[in-house]
Parts: C-alpha cells; sequence; structure tokens
C-alpha cells in the first residue's frame, strides 16, 4: 500500500526488506513500567541491526519515506549546507543528529563570518543556520556553527538557492564564509606610568595582568618601564620603545581626565595617530587606540588590572590576528558592549 504528501510517498513494506529506507513516522517503544517513548524519529534510515528492535515491538510492516525529485531528506540538507559554509581544512562536521549537522572548530584562533550573509540565508525560510559572533576567540574542538532545515522534507531549490549565497560569497570576496585567522606571536613593549608605582609606594598590577592576556595568544611582554606622571619623560620611553621596534606598544595607568593623568596627551605628542580616545564599551570605556609608525599603540585603563573582559580584549585578538583598527570598529562596539559598569 502506498501514498503521497506532495512528492513524497508513503510505501508500505515488510520489516525485513526496509534495510536503507526511511521511516514516514515516529515508533513507540513501550515496556510497561519501565519504559515509554520513541524508538525510532521519523526519517530514521533503517539498518541491520534495527530490524529485531522493530520485530520486538511487534512491526512486520512499516511506512517508509520515499522523496519525490525535488525534495530532500533534513539529513541531507543540513550536510550540504555544511559544506558549502566551511569547505576548509579549519572545520570540521558532525554527523547529522536529528537533521542538525555541527560544525566545530580543527585549530585556535579568530573566527570570523559574515552577519548580512547568515540572515540572508536565514531569510530563505525553512533553514536554520546559527554561528558564534564575529570575531570570536574560538579553539579546537569548540562548536561554531550548526545548520538544519525545519522540515523533515524540504524542496531542493531552497538548499540549492543557499549554496549559491555560498557560493557567490566565496566568489566575489575570495574567502571562505566561514574562517579562522591565526594569532601573529608579536614581541611587546609595555611602558606602566604613575608617580605612585615609579617611586615604589604601590607595587605595580598592571605589568601582570598585561603579560597574562598576551601570553594567552602566544606574544610576549619583552620588556617593561616606568615613567612618573610627567608627559615629556612618557613620550621619551614611548619613543624608546618604538626605537626598540617592538610589534605593539602598551601604555598603562593615567588614562582618565584628573589632572595627574598624562598619558593619552603624550601618546598624542609622541606622534602617534590617534584612532580613537574613548571607547563605547564598559568596562574600558576609558582605552585609547592609536598608531604610531604604523606599530599598534593602545593606553590601557584601569579596569585592565581586575577586570576578566574589558574593551581591551575585544581589541587585542583582533590586532594579533592581523586587522587595523578603524574608527568604524570602535564605533561598532557599543551594541552588545555593556558587560560591566
Amino acid at each position: 500500500m502506498s501514498g503521497t504528501t506532495g512528492g513524497t510517498r508513503l510505501t508500505e513494506v515488510p520489516v525485513r526488506e526496509a534495510v536503507g529506507l526511511r521511516l514516514a513516522h515516529d515508533l513507540t517503544q513501550i515496556i510497561p513500567g519501565q519504559f515509554k517513548g520513541r524508538l525510532f524519529t521519523k526519517g530514521h534510515l533503517i539498518t541491520e541491526e534495527d530490524i529485531p528492535r522493530l520485530l520486538d515491538i511487534g512491526k512486520e510492516h512499516i511506512y517508509i519515506l520515499e522523496l519525490g525529485s525535488t525534495e530532500l531528506h533534513e539529513d541531507e540538507a543540513a550536510q550540504r549546507l555544511a559544506a558549502g559554509l566551511c569547505a576548509d581544512t579549519d572545520f570540521s562536521a558532525t554527523e547529522p543528529h536529528e537533521g542538525k549537522v555541527t560544525i566545530k572548530a580543527e585549530r585556535r584562533g579568530l573566527l570570523e563570518i559574515d552577519g548580512e550573509l547568515v540572515h540572508a540565508i536565514n531569510r530563505l525560510g525553512e533553514i536554520a543556520l546559527a554561528t558564534v559572533a564575529h570575531c570570536t576567540v574560538v579553539e579546537p574542538g569548540q562548536r561554531v556553527a550548526a545548520t538544519r532545515v525545519i522540515p523533515l522534507v524540504v524542496d531542493k531549490d531552497k538548499v540549492e538557492q543557499a549554496e549559491r549565497l555560498l557560493s557567490d560569497y566565496r566568489s566575489e570576496q575570495g574567502i571562505p564564509p566561514l574562517r579562522i585567522r591565526p594569532f601573529r606571536a608579536m614581541r611587546i613593549g609595555l611602558l606602566t606610568t604613575g608617580g605612585e608605582v615609579f617611586s615604589g609606594r604601590i607595587q605595580d598590577k598592571f605589568g601582570p595582568a598585561v603579560r597574562d592576556k598576551v601570553a594567552a595568544y602566544g606574544s610576549e611582554v619583552i620588556e617593561q618601564r616606568f615613567a612618573p606622571d610627567d608627559r615629556h619623560t612618557i613620550v621619551k620611553e614611548i619613543h624608546y620603545l618604538l626605537d626598540a621596534e617592538y610589534d605593539m606598544i602598551l601604555v598603562t595607568g593615567g588614562m582618565s581626565v584628573d589632572p595627574d593623568d598624562r598619558t593619552p596627551a603624550a601618546i598624542r605628542e609622541a606622534g602617534a595617530e590617534i584612532v580613537s580616545y574613548g571607547t563605547p564599551m564598559l568596562p574600558g570605556s576609558m582605552l585609547l587606540m592609536g598608531y604610531l609608525h604604523g606599530v599598534p599603540i593602545l593606553g590601557l585603563p584601569g579596569c585592565v588590572m581586575h577586570d576578566p573582559y574589558t574593551s581591551f580584549d575585544v581589541l587585542l585578538p583582533r590586532i594579533l590576528a592581523g586587522d587595523t583598527i578603524t574608527r568604524e570598529d570602535i564605533v561598532t562596539m557599543g551594541f552588545g558592549g555593556m558587560l560591566g559598569c
């Protein structure tokens, strides 16, 4: 006996002849006093090992699912979407589970994906693509995206539209839709300002915090120097670090508007091109981002010492992955940037 639902056919077949076919509906198992629930789900691909279990629940015949020529099963659809998204050795894809394929990172780095591309695919309807945020630091084995279609069976054309979007993006942009950029190991010069630290009245806590943060990405603070709250001295020390040819210069302390805080003016006087003094993110709103003869130079606010995640933790991995930070990068940090107060 058979029937049709759109292009999909429902056909009754003997259980022993059902290997390699897909179930047209859920099958329930009941063990009195022990268990009642789904033994097999709709769309399950029947294997030789399944036959005894089907017979155990009294199934001599079952309805199987035969797809029309213009249809795809949810598993195949999800696999095709995942293949188009991450055709790259930086990622691996799981086998389908209940119609979902999960994509995992295979190496550490900064994950990038165009949000507009994700939106365009999800606008097609009946397709779900979920990803972590753009510029997320990912580790090997971390789940970064998942694909699936909503119905059990989807129109093949819908999946082909999504594949074209992914293929066109790769052709037009010259990069994969989902990608991981490695971190460059940088040699960093650190200048800590403040009369209280310079004089030894209090212990420096900026140095250890900054060292730990950069070391987490494979970089190293090669040299730390100290300066009082004197603009000319700070400028001199910045030039010293520049002449030492460090890949990045970090200046800590003295970033507020207090009269004793000289760091922002000293960075500017040293010749830096200031991208932004002030960042729309909390904590870390007083961060300064600039470039001194092409070398990234950052003025770090006090929160970097004690808060686990600040504006510095947003910008640092991007710089280490090779980004040149722009004013627009800073401006857009405000959306979703309220992490503390």
